[in-house]
Formats: C-alpha cells, sequence, structure tokens
C-alpha cells in the first residue's frame, strides 16, 4: 500500500474512532425508573398540593374567539381563525384593585373587575366591583357601584348591567348611568331577590343567582324566596372576640315550612312603565306546595319555568309567552308538560332542563325512557308522544349544545363502563339520525373521562380530558372535529410524576345477589398478590352520586396505597346513579338501608379475593359518606376494626327539606316517620363499643349541622362507648385552610395506629 493511502487511512480511523468516543461520552443517559430511583408520594405531597394539574377552559365571546388569562395575568383575546392574540384587559389594570376577577361586556366596551371576594356558602358570595371603560382605558367614576355586590352580570347584548345589593335587584342601563332599582322588598334574611336563600342555592339551583336576561336582553327574569316563616339553625362562630357571635340561618329541616317562592319578569327598556309582573304557577303544582326548579329563556318573548311538587315525583314544564296587550305573560295548559316518576324521584340528583330547538317550541331533554334508562328524547307536543333520540342500557349525562343540524352530548355509553365519559355528535338534519364519537378513540389509555365547551353555533369547541392519565385540554374544530392545538397538557406534572412510585389503579365489577357493584382498587406500587394487605373503604354513597370513575387524582388515598401500602376501594352500591333506575331508586324511602348493605358485601368479596388482611380493614367518609360509614361501622358485622366520619349527617330529620324529602318524603307518621327513625346513627350506639371510631365535624358547619355530631356523641357516651372526636372550630363543611392539614394528619395516625403501622 502506498504510503500516502496509509497515511490517510489511518487518520480516517482515528477521527471514527474520536468521533465514536465523543458520542460515548455525550450520550445522555437513559432514564431508568428503577425502584431505587423514584420514590414513594408523601403526606406533604398532597397536603402542599405539590401535583395538582392545570385546566383550561376557554371563555368563549363569539363563534371563534374566547378570552383567557396569560401566565403574567394579562386577559388576552384569541382569535382562532386569525390566530392573533391581543391584551384586552392588562395586569396593571387588574393590580390596579386587586381583582381576582373579569366579565366583558357583549359589546365589549366595558369590563366589570372583581374583588374583596367574600364566600358566603356553597356557590354564594359577595365582591367588590369596578367598571373599567376599555375605550377610553379608564375606570369609571360617575354612579360607581356599591358594596358588597351578592351578584352582577351584563346583559347578552350591549352593556346594560344588572345587580343584587342587600336583597334588591338594581338596574343600569349603561355603566355610568344611575341605577334603577326593580325590587324594594328586599330583607336580610327573610326576602331575597334575584339570589336564592341558603336551602335553594344548595339543594334546587346549584348556582348563586336567581336572575335570567332574556336572549336579547329585553327582559330580566327574577325569583323572589320569601323565608320569613322559616325556622332559624342557629350556631356559635368563636372568633377573636370577648363574645362569640351567633350565626342564623333560614333552614328548612325535612317537614318544615319551606320558603314561598315567587318568579317575576320585568322589561328593562321601560322598567317603571309596567314594573315586575308574576309569571303565574301551573294549577296542578300551586294547590300544594312546590318548587321552583329552573328558567329557561327561549326568545326575548317566550320564557320556559320548571315546577316541583313538594313531593319530588311529579314535575311540569310551563311554556310562557308575552302577550303585549295587557303586558302579562301566559302559560296555557297545553304548554305545560308534565313528568311523574312511578318508582322514585323525579329526574336524577335535579330535574333535567330543556334544551330548545331552533323553531323555538320543540327542545330535547333527558329522562327516563320505559326501561328505567335516562335517554335524550326529542319533545314536540307531549311528554307521552316524544320521541327517543338515545336508547340503550346506558344513560346520557348531559346535552351540551344543540344547533340546528347537530346535538352534542355525553354519555356513558362506550365499552359498557358506567363511569366513563365521552362526548357525542348527532346529526338531527338527517334521517335516520347518525351518531358519532367524537372521543372515544382519542388519548384512549390517557383519556376516558371528558367534558366540553363549545363556541357560538359549536364552530369551535373545548374538550377537557380529566383522566385516568395526566389530564389534558384541546381545542377542536366543530366543522372537521380536527384538533387545532393543545391548550394545556400538564407536562411538568407528568415528568415530575415519572419520580414517584403512584398506586396501580384497578375499575372492575363485583356481581352480589343479581347486583352489579363496580369498584376502583388502590393497589401499592409493589403490589404482591401472595401478600395481605389492610384495606381501607372510601365511601360516599348518597342518591345520584358516582364514586367509580377513569379521573386522575394525587390525594389522600394516592398517598395511603402509595407510601402505606394501604389498600384503597370506592364501590358504587345502590342508590348511586347512571346505571338504571332500577339501581339508582332502589334506596328510595329507605336511605341508610342499601348504601351500607353492598358497601359490606363488596367487603366480604375483597376479603375473598385472598390479599386483604382480615383484622385490618377500615371505612371512612365525609357528609353522606360520613353517615354510611357509621352505620357501617355500627352493623355489628365484626368486619370493621375501625373507621372514620367527618361531618356525617346523623339523622334525616335534621338535614334540609329539598334533598332529604326528595328520596325520603315527610317525616310524618301518614308517611314515612318510622324510617327517619329507624335509619338514625344514634339507634346503633351500642354496637360502635367492638370498633374504634373517629368522629370529625366543624363547628361552623351550615350544611350538615354540628347538631348530628353533637347528637352522636352523646348516644355514644349513654351506651357508654369509649371513641375518638375531633371538632374544627369555625370551620363550615369543607373544613378549609389549615384546618384541611391537620385533618389529614390527624386521620393518618388514627388509621396508622389502628392498622399497627409504625410512623
Amino acid at each position: 500500500m502506498k504510503l500516502w493511502l496509509k497515511i490517510v487511512l489511518g487518520v480516517v480511523t482515528c477521527v471514527l474512532l474520536a468521533l465514536l468516543v465523543v458520542c460515548i461520552v455525550l450520550r445522555p443517559p437513559r432514564v431508568h425508573h428503577s425502584e431505587g430511583s423514584t420514590r414513594a408520594l408523601t403526606l406533604k405531597d398532597v397536603l402542599n398540593g405539590t401535583f395538582h394539574y392545570k385546566t383550561f377552559f376557554p371563555n368563549w365571546i363569539s363563534g371563534h374567539e374566547y378570552l383567557r388569562k396569560s401566565a403574567d395575568d394579562n386577559i388576552i383575546l384569541c382569535d382562532i381563525e386569525t390566530g392573533e392574540t391581543s391584551i384586552i384587559l392588562s395586569n396593571s389594570t387588574m393590580k390596579s384593585v386587586n381583582a381576582s376577577n373579569y366579565g366583558l361586556s357583549s359589546d365589549r366596551q366595558f369590563a366589570y373587575l372583581e374583588s374583596d371576594y367574600s364566600k358566603l356558602w356553597r356557590y354564594s358570595y359577595t365582591a367588590t366591583y369596578h367598571i373599567f371603560d376599555l375605550k377610553n382605558g379608564d375606570f369609571t367614576r360617575e354612579n360607581e357601584l356599591p358594596h358588597p355586590i351578592q351578584y352582577l352580570c351584563w346583559s347578552p347584548v350591549g352593556s346594560k348591567l344588572a345587580y343584587v345589593y342587600q336583597n334588591n335587584i338594581y338596574l343600569k342601563q349603561t355603566p355610568r348611568d344611575p341605577p334603577i332599582q326593580i325590587t324594594s322588598t328586599g330583607k336580610d334574611n327573610q326576602i331575597f331577590n334575584g339570589i336564592p336563600d341558603w336551602v335553594y342555592e344548595e339543594e334546587m339551583l346549584a348556582i348563586k343567582y336567581a336572575l335570567w336576561w332574556s336572549p336579547n336582553g329585553m327582559f330580566l327574569a327574577y325569583a323572589e324566596f320569601n323565608d320569613t316563616d322559616i325556622p332559624v339553625i342557629t350556631y356559635s362562630y368563636y372568633g377573636d372576640e370577648q363574645y362569640p357571635r351567633t350565626i342564623n340561618i333560614p333552614y328548612p329541616k325535612a317537614g318544615a315550612k319551606n320558603p314561598i317562592v315567587r318568579v317575576y319578569i320585568i322589561d328593562t327598556t321601560y322598567p317603571g312603565y309596567v314594573g315586575p309582573r308574576e309569571v303565574p304557577v301551573p294549577a296542578m303544582i300551586s294547590s300544594s306546595d312546590y318548587y321552583f326548579s329552573w328558567l329557561t329563556w327561549v326568545t326575548d318573548e317566550r320564557v320556559c319555568l320548571q315546577w316541583l311538587k313538594r313531593v319530588q315525583n311529579v314535575t311540569v314544564l310551563s311554556i310562557c309567552d308575552f302577550i303585549e296587550n295587557t303586558q302579562d305573560w301566559e302559560c296555557p295548559k297545553s304548554q305545560q308538560h308534565i313528568e311523574e316518576s312511578r318508582t322514585g324521584w323525579a329526574g336524577g340528583f335535579f330535574v333535567s332542563a330543556p334544551v330548545f330547538a331552533y323553531d323555538s317550541i320543540s327542545y330535547y331533554k333527558i329522562f327516563s325512557d320505559k326501561d328505567g334508562y335516562k335517554h335524550i328524547h326529542y319533545i314536540n307536543d307531549t311528554v307521552e308522544n316524544a320521541i327517543q333520540i338515545t336508547s340503550g342500557k346506558w344513560e346520557a349525562i348531559n346535552i351540551f349544545k344543540v344547533t340546528q343540524d347537530s346535538l352534542f352530548y355525553s354519555s356513558n355509553e362506550f365499552e359498557d363502563y358506567p363511569g366513563r365519559r365521552n362526548i357525542y355528535r348527532i346529526s338531527i338534519g338527517s334521517y335516520p339520525p347518525r351518531k358519532q364519537c367524537l372521543t372515544c378513540v382519542l388519548r384512549k389509555e390517557r383519556c376516558q373521562y371528558y367534558s366540553a365547551s363549545f363556541s357560538n353555533f359549536a364552530k369551535y369547541y373545548s374538550l377537557m380530558c380529566y383522566g385516568p392519565g395526566v389530564p389534558i385540554s384541546t381545542l377542536y374544530d366543530g366543522h372537521s372535529d380536527q384538533e387545532i392545538k393543545i391548550l394545556e397538557e400538564n407536562k411538568d406534572l407528568e415528568t415530575a410524576l415519572q419520580d414517584i412510585q403512584m398506586p396501580k389503579e384497578e375499575i372492575k365489577k363485583l356481581e352480589v345477589d343479581g347486583i352489579t357493584l363496580w369498584y376502583k382498587m388502590l393497589l401499592p406500587p409493589q403490589f404482591d398478590r401472595s401478600k395481605k394487605y389492610p384495606l381501607l373503604i372510601q365511601v360516599y354513597g348518597g342518591p345520584c352520586s358516582q364514586s367509580v370513575r377513569p379521573l386522575f387524582s394525587v390525594s389522600w388515598i394516592t398517598y395511603l396505597a402509595s407510601k402505606e401500602d394501604i389498600i384503597v376501594a370506592l364501590v358504587d352500591g345502590r342508590g348511586t346513579a347512571f346505571q338504571g333506575d332500577k339501581l339508582l331508586y332502589a334506596v328510595y324511602r329507605k336511605l341508610g338501608v342499601y348504601e351500607v348493605e353492598d358497601q359490606i358485601s363488596a367487603v366480604k368479596k375483597f376479603i375473598e379475593m385472598g390479599f386483604i388482611d382480615e383484622k385490618r380493614i377500615a371505612i371512612w367518609g365525609w357528609s353522606y359518606g360520613g353517615y354510611v360509614s357509621s352505620l357501617a361501622l355500627g352493623s355489628g358485622t365484626g368486619l370493621f376494626k375501625c373507621g372514620i366520619a367527618v361531618a356525617p349527617v346523623s339523622s334525616w330529620e335534621y338535614y334540609a327539606s329539598i334533598y332529604t324529602e326528595r328520596f325520603m318524603g315527610l317525616p310524618t307518621k301518614s308517611d314515612n316517620l318510622e324510617h327517619y327513625k329507624n335509619s338514625t346513627v344514634m339507634a346503633r350506639a351500642e354496637y360502635f363499643k367492638n370498633v374504634d371510631y373517629l368522629l370529625i365535624h366543624g363547628t361552623a358547619d351550615d350544611n350538615v349541622h354540628f347538631q348530628n355530631s353533637a347528637q352522636i356523641a352523646k348516644a355514644l357516651v349513654n351506651a357508654q362507648v369509649d371513641f375518638q372526636a375531633m371538632w374544627y372550630s369555625d370551620q363550615n363543611h369543607g373544613l378549609s385552610g389549615l384546618s384541611t392539614n391537620h385533618l389529614y394528619i390527624h386521620m393518618t395516625h388514627f388509621l396508622k395506629q389502628c392498622f399497627s403501622l409504625s410512623d
């Protein structure tokens, strides 16, 4: 070989060897998540919210535009079609009044900025509102709003403003105009105009407001709640002063007098000309005690109201029209549609609301079909002649949107898992209607539980996937159903979780005496079927609830399975939702029976699986779950070593009328008093001698009153039962703030002691 060729070959060989060495040195190490390189989840992780996920729901303001808050707190307007973004409210403007929320007027001329948020009950709060003129770039100073305001909203067209202050409704034609007082009867704790009282907020409307603009802002409908004769619940708020403050809430318990409700409508163009006009209640409803359950505007001159008998198995949907000559609202009997349940209460947790078609008279609504499953029906004249749109041994959950040619809804039909949620489109313009699942095969392993949000005319929509994998929010074209962009994918959370030994989750079902019991089980990361593990049952179990769902969560029970090697199980028994009326209505008039039996039956089945330590089984629950866990502990089965009840109901005579009577009827001798008496926790006090019981409650619980736990404690003392108790001063039903940390640390110590686990 020639010398020059040898030299070239040698140089090339050296270069290649050098490159190989560099590649080996610089190549990033392959990530191995072996047991040694990952760690268990800690209680501190959970309490600090280390692994919380983010959600993104566009605040739609047109068919192709939405608002969002940026990372640096600017309010951004996003145009999907042009791809352009612009700042509509700067962070400096928001910060100048310490605003925590905002609302843009429909004509985009003004925005309200909300500050001084002060929580009242579950949904309600008061706040201070500042009106910002977007055109002039300054706050309006003429006729400023009073404070604190209980509720405020823009009209759907223009920039009219309605608000509730001191239980009365006020109207502004423009933000700078002086207010027009619409009502004057408002009185604290007695007359509520435009906002619900406690029981309607919590148990019927599930919102903080009770006023509704017509589609073009011509009329304003509102409800008036008269609590003058309602019994009052009183409790002490200890605070920091020398004497406690007394809290008084009109609160109708089962069988007590209920609020008197009326619905009025006022012409907002000439509010002083006629004044508010009352909408008549259907005769078959007004003949006895009744509830107002919802209001839906159809057009500016047509409105739909839903009413419910106090014994909540009959509901009437009434379509009312504006009569210009008399300025009244007429609700002809021919436009009153009756739904009646013969096997339980009307609807699910609530009676479903109608979604009107473009003809402004026919509508779509979810109610039980002849086979006892909740499905979408199309009503054009009477409920009896309704056309069933969906069918099968599954249930339609929610109607999101109806356009001229499509209906969008969610259901649990896919692959027969009742806890899943997928989004469907039905083409209602074609016959037969065509059905398409929009989400069933999208990120199938990661996403099995979806919700959706639609722009005007469903031109675009966003999908929010809640699990079982890390949640992700995405944006879609409403015509092609193609993904446009990812709005939030929680990438940092996904990366952080790679270092955590997460529990394995299984969703399966048991068959017990012809009843299907779905369950979710959290198994320790190093689960070994040949070993024995302690078992904790987490229960809610209330009517119309559902616990077994494929949702992503990093919570207290995640920590218990990850760090403490405790198996945690959740079971949906009789009375729970979305599996048909037979299962749902099984508990009708018999609360506290089958919910408890099914938890006990499931535990026995879990023991048969071979990996449960029979001597270390516990149960815990909150609210209704505290009631079920208490009854299970007091059942005398000997299955449970210990248990925890947080803020439990102890007797249905102590709870709110609307909720309790929906499922139990009235506590009278002629109705269901006997079961009211037989279903209390106190009646089982003797059986608590053989279990370790931790009873927990907040002293300022406006929902499930401290009275419930006080009565349990009294009965246990009278029965000479040794038990543990923890109360949280001035805390409500949610036990928030520092009380949350204390609660979970305390429950962890109790459970580890029960299971003989070392700290």
